[in-house]
């Protein structure tokens, strides 16, 4: 069974996220360790849960399109 995935680690740039592992950066068991792969709230940021398919629908009012841009050409 594979591990737990931490929410929110308190320092993501100090593991590989890459596998089940979570090597240290200066360690990595898995791949060429050429470079380690960051944590989601690393690249997405700290609301990475709410992005893809297991995402909760938002509520709410959905945003109006931006009005169109007015027609400048000469009749």
């Amino acid at each position: 069974m594979a591990k737990k995935f931490p929410v929110a680690p308190s320092h993501p740039e100090r593991i590989c996220w890459g596998c089940d592992k979570y090597c240290p950066v200066d360690g990595m068991h898995c791949g060429n360790g050429s470079e380690r792969t960051p944590h989601p709230a690393e690249l997405f940021g700290d609301d990475w849960q709410a992005w893809g398919i297991d995402a909760a629908p938002q509520t709410g009012p959905t945003p109006e399109a931006p009005p169109e841009p007015p027609d400048n050409t000469p009749a």
